[in-house]
């Protein structure tokens, strides 16, 4: 018959329930903080800015009408009775759409933004493009378009979830005002 020890763990200074101490001063970042986060990288706006303007015209297509779209009841009506979602969906795929593209042009909650782009995008070639491979039709042999534009969004939708909207974005401006940066 062996007996054995119980194991007992020993906190270290300042640790409280298997916790490390925080650092004294520093305060926790809020969601919000969280949220717009960002450095000064010019790479980043370049980043957000191109995703944005390149959905810009599919968000006027769905909200205005503009460059051949259906506007928002066009739209709407297509997605429900061609591509076969449920009317709530619908609505929430163009919410999205349409949010996300200005979020992401003015640089206003970025990571959100991306995150819808991102989302759209993935339920775009889910739902529709998935069965006409990966190339765009540009030789108009194709049933349809394929998904490579839109993993491409997905990529820049990436770089701007994981690393905030840069230098010029609304989300810079807000995080600067509510921390304003050290003086050199």
């Amino acid at each position: 018959m062996s007996t054995t020890t119980p194991t007992v763990h020993h906190p270290l200074p300042g640790e409280v329930h298997g916790r490390a101490p925080r650092e004294v001063g520093v305060r926790e970042r809020s969601l919000l903080d969280r949220i717009i986060h960002t450095d000064t990288r010019v790479e980043l706006t370049v980043a957000r800015l191109g995703l944005g303007l390149v959905m810009l015209p599919h968000a006027l297509q769905k909200l205005f009408g503009w460059f051949g779209g259906g506007g928002l009841a066009g739209t709407h009506a297509g997605f429900v009775n061609h591509v076969g979602l449920s009317p709530v969906i619908a609505a929430i795929a163009m919410a999205l759409e349409i949010l996300g593209t200005f979020g992401l042009i003015l640089g206003l909650f970025t990571r959100a933004a991306a995150l819808a782009i991102i989302g759209v995008m993935l339920g775009a070639i889910f739902t529709v493009h998935l069965p006409n491979g990966f190339f765009m039709n540009f030789s108009g042999k194709q049933a349809g378009e394929g998904f490579e534009y839109h993993l491409l969004a997905i990529a820049l939708g990436l770089v701007c979830l994981i690393a905030g909207g840069g230098r010029v974005s609304v989300d810079r401006a807000i995080e600067d005002r509510r921390h304003p940066p050290l003086a050199a």
